[in-house]
């Protein structure tokens, strides 16, 4: 895998932007089985300003357009998705600093700051049915290809991909976990057999990055 530019970010945040506002109808569904089902609508809140402002952000470093998100999600979305989501921006906005350019191991950080902003702002851990079931093994996954020399030299094609995947399953395991944490944990046991939207919701986010990653880069294409 090779550095990032703000052109690949710009990729990635639109992305997902546009992927939450397009799935927010079937994110809420999920999120009605054993939540209150305001999840998904409450993402779109904030990432339809995101998706539709975009272009007006500060994108003068990595750090700058990650805090600019971060504001507008933790200002616009309702329920605790609103502070972990919009914490887990600036968690990350606050590793990028003024970088203009992305090294692999600066995405990993990243990740793992913003995992961490989400664990002391809803103080969720793994195992607890939450979008860390999906996010800390794709994060893993990611961290694992960067020294796997079968997933090298396609600008980290193949490696988006296995993440994606990754946290797809993640999300479908956590049918089987008990609810720890928000509106699902009142449920009890009646919240086994479900899966968890959060975590749902990162694997389709993730899929999405990985189809237009692999559309920009093309399979098997050197940086």
């Amino acid at each position: 895998m090779t550095e990032s530019s703000l052109d690949d970010l710009d990729l990635v945040l639109k992305t997902m932007a546009r992927t939450i506002v397009d799935n927010a109808v079937y994110f809420a569904e999920l999120d009605s089985v054993v939540g209150d089902g305001d999840f998904g609508y409450s993402l779109r809140s904030g990432f339809e300003v995101v998706d539709s402002d975009y272009d007006t952000f500060d994108k003068s470093s990595v750090g700058a357009v990650l805090k600019k998100i971060g504001l507008v999600i933790s200002g616009k979305v309702g329920g605790v998705s609103g502070p972990i989501w919009g914490t887990a921006f600036l968690r990350a906005a606050g590793v990028a600093g003024d970088r203009t350019e992305l090294a692999p191991e600066d995405v990993i950080a990243m990740l793992r700051a913003a995992t961490t902003g989400i664990m002391a702002r809803g103080g969720a851990s793994l195992g607890e049915k939450t979008l860390l079931d999906a996010l800390v093994p794709a994060t893993d996954s990611l961290e694992a290809s960067i020294t796997d020399p079968a997933m090298q030299g396609d600008h980290g094609v193949a490696a988006v991909q296995r993440a994606a995947d990754v946290a797809v399953q993640a999300a479908l395991d956590t049918k089987s976990m008990l609810a720890m944490r928000g509106r699902a944990a009142y449920t009890g046991e009646r919240s086994i057999g479900s899966v968890d939207a959060g975590a749902t919701a990162i694997g389709v986010i993730l899929q999405a990055i990985a189809s237009a990653w692999r559309e920009k880069y093309g399979e098997g294409e050197t940086a």
